[in-house]
């Protein structure tokens, strides 16, 4: 899915441009119009599908597999393979991790629905589609792993690391058949550091995590100030926006990274940097906040190149600028990776492995930090997926309960041992019973659109006018759920059982009893 997603962006563009990304070399008149056909384009695929607002992308994606087990809805993958495609052919500054991670989550839940899997795997399995698609994106897959770790699942443990690391690796084989071996940031090469330097490091994060604060807060200022307008007019404005900007800077355009290559290869002064830097913002800022279907990661790495570079002038005096400007740039983007989204082993491992240069990794850590705290302690920052999670009312935290029980699926705990009686008198299950104290009894009553079960069992009440048996109601549930679906049946009572069925409900695959939940439950929160 990924790798037919950017095949799809470079066809658009090798149709409109010279090369990709390059938009400095189109005609100024093409430089306006492309974003207004995208956004044609984009919504005349909305029209189709029937969407009348967007709810796509990471933070989407966090609520549908903290909610909703990873199963994204059909409707929103097509928007958001079309739309994306569309949003990053015609220049809008937005990533594309935004639609492979959609696109990753949904391929791999639409697979798992298919093979009816429990629902526990289905999420598991939507966090391998996540990782495989941004390893197949950005040829990333250990920073892909730390993502979907650190950032979607928020958990590290080993049954859900080792398939998500196969995904991965899997994610990162597929697009370097494809598209070569080469990374992302090739070009950038990372000059040795003298020690003097790590102190202005910590300067340099500090003045990233108030820079990522300024980006986070008016984007969020954006998409409450057009919340009334429609989505229509949101994305035709972000269009004409994206377009002047193009008129008169080009290279401000997409969030390309040959764009930033070209920009240091022609030794730019502060100045440029600057103005594009400003620009660069405004229009990922508005492309992002008016609900331009596409990522936030991409543009926020190359707003922190270009704040790299920038941050790098003051030392002019003492350092040979074209020697360290790559160096600086890869530290940007570690610096404001980290504090936009709050994840910064991620941006560890992703700008290491962008660069292919593990000598980065501790000047990295001089900026991550600092960038990190200054953000969360200084500025109270939040991570910008949970700020949209809560601007679109997306739930994302889940009670503890039930979040313990969600990880166990009811066919691994059912007991599948069990005696069913078909429209049996009293007295023959009884009997039953007397010989076989301790099996689990399922009486069956026919009727003529479904079947109704009840669990037969020893009444222990000591009530002197109480039947030898007593039947209690069984509730049906799909071999698919988990436990917590199961606890909510039983939660009244505090007592009874479930009986688990496949495909057809009225067949008994096993029994689940409220000791067993209880027991589970117990154990998880140990």
């Amino acid at each position: 899915m990924i790798i037919l997603f950017r095949l799809g962006i470079e066809w658009f563009q090798s149709m409109l441009l010279n090369s990709q990304g390059d938009f400095s070399n189109a005609p100024f008149w093409q430089r306006f119009i492309m974003p207004l056909v995208g956004v044609f384009c984009i919504l005349i695929v909305a029209k189709l599908t029937g969407f009348k607002h967007y709810r796509l992308g990471i933070p989407f994606v966090i609520h549908r597999i903290k909610t909703h087990f990873g199963l994204i809805p059909l409707r929103a993958t097509i928007n958001q393979f079309f739309g994306g495609m569309f949003a990053l052919a015609s220049g809008f500054v937005v990533g594309r991790e935004g639609p492979s991670v959609h696109l990753g989550a949904a391929s791999s839940s639409f697979l798992g629905q298919w093979l009816r899997l429990p629902y526990n795997s289905i999420r598991i399995l939507a966090g391998c589609g996540i990782a495989a698609g941004i390893s197949a994106s950005f040829n990333t897959p250990l920073a892909a792993v730390i993502f979907v770790m650190e950032v979607v699942l928020r958990e590290y443990r080993i049954h859900i690391f080792v398939p998500v690391m196969l995904a991965a690796a899997c994610g990162s084989v597929m697009t370097r058949i494809v598209f070569g071996d080469a990374h992302e940031l090739y070009f950038f090469s990372f000059a040795a550091f003298s020690q003097w330097m790590y102190a202005y490091l910590i300067v340099f994060g500090v003045a990233l995590g108030a820079l990522a604060t300024l980006f986070n807060r008016q984007l969020m200022r954006v998409m409450r100030l057009f919340r009334p307008v429609g989505m229509v007019w949101r994305l035709i404005l972000a269009a004409l926006i994206t377009g002047t900007a193009g008129l008169f800077l080009p290279d401000a355009m997409s969030a390309d990274f040959d764009s930033v290559r070209r920009l240091f290869d022609s030794n730019p002064d502060a100045i440029l940097i600057a103005l594009l830097l400003v620009v660069k913002m405004l229009l990922a800022i508005t492309a992002i906040g008016l609900g331009i279907p596409g990522g936030i990661i991409g543009p926020v790495m190359l707003i922190g190149m270009l704040a790299g570079a920038l941050l790098l002038s003051p030392l002019a005096a003492w350092l040979d600028i074209p020697d360290y400007i790559s160096s600086f740039a890869l530290l940007g983007l570690a610096g404001m990776l980290t504090a936009v989204l709050h994840a910064p082993l991620a941006a560890l491992t992703a700008v290491m492995e962008l660069s292919y240069s593990p000598q980065i990794i501790v000047p990295a850590m001089f900026v991550i930090v600092p960038a990190y705290v200054t953000s969360t302690q200084f500025f109270k920052n939040r991570s910008v997926f949970l700020q949209q999670l809560d601007y679109q009312k997306l739930t994302y935290a889940v009670n503890p309960i039930r979040e313990t029980l969600e990880k166990v699926g009811v066919l691994s705990v059912m007991e599948t041992q069990f005696k069913q009686f078909h429209d049996a008198p009293q007295k023959a299950i009884a009997d039953y019973l007397a010989e076989h104290p301790t099996d689990i009894v399922v009486q069956r009553h026919s009727f003529e659109l479904a079947a109704n079960f009840k669990l037969a069992q020893f009444d222990t009440s000591l009530d002197h006018d109480a039947d030898a048996i007593v039947f209690v109601d069984l509730a049906g549930i799909s071999a698919q759920t988990t436990l917590a679906e199961a606890y909510d049946k039983m939660k009244n009572q505090r007592a009874g059982a479930v009986y688990i069925y496949d495909t057809n409900p009225d067949e008994v695959m096993g029994v689940l009893s409220w000791a067993q939940v209880q027991k589970h439950l117990h154990q998880g929160q140990i």
